[in-house]
This record gives structure tokens, sequence and C-alpha cells, in this order.
């Protein structure tokens, strides 16, 4: 998406047809961050200036982290009158059996990463 003068990247981007609103998703691989609002919050007025419509709903967002500290967050949200919420995700350590035997082992990969160095 094109802010300004510069391309930006939104990591999700969705339109929710029951609420009839985009919803404009940032995916963070660390901790909340209070930065995060912030760059959220440019992507959500982009959003509402270039591609919403007057039938629209105002655009939500959302920032999916590794973790985040409730009062953090609090504190970081009460800076905006935008709707936005966080949450956190977790990975899952066990693999589904049905997909254990089609994806390589760890040692396989490694296997093949050293045969390509060579």
């Amino acid at each position: 998406m094109k802010i300004g003068r510069k391309e930006r990247f939104i990591d999700l981007l969705f339109y929710h047809l029951e609420l009839r609103c985009y919803v404009v998703i940032e995916l963070k691989a660390t901790d909340f961050e209070a930065e995060h609002v912030g760059k959220l919050g440019l992507y959500i007025s982009a959003i509402n200036h270039q591609r919403k419509k007057d039938i629209d709903n105002p655009t939500i967002g959302m920032i999916i982290c590794k973790t985040k500290e409730r009062i953090e967050v609090q504190y970081s949200l009460e800076s905006t009158s935008q709707p936005i919420g966080v949450s956190e995700y977790q990975l899952s350590k066990q693999l589904p059996n049905n997909l254990k035997s089609s994806l390589p082992s760890i040692e396989e990969l490694e296997e093949q990463l050293m045969k390509m160095e060579n």
C-alpha cells in the first residue's frame, strides 16, 4: 500500500462481510511493544482513507504477538481512539500425525543443507 511516498506492507488485510469493515492484522514474532500500536494505527488510517467506502464501517486493527503485558497494552491503547485489539499466539510444539510423514525431519533438512554447502 502506498502511504505518502513510501510503499508499506500490511501483514494481513481482510474484509469482514458481516461487520462490513476491513480488518488489518499485524503479526509480530516478538513480544508486544507500544510502537506496534502506532504502526497499526497508520495502516488503519490509510485503509480508511484509501479503500473504505461510505457504506463500510471503520476499519478494525489487531496485533498478534508472541507475548503481551496487560498494563503496557492498556496504556498503549488508551492513547488511540481506533478500534485495536492485541492478542498472543501459541505455537504448537507437536506436529499433527498426518503431516509428520509428509515433511522432512530436522536431521534430513540439516543433511540437505550440508550437501548444498559442499
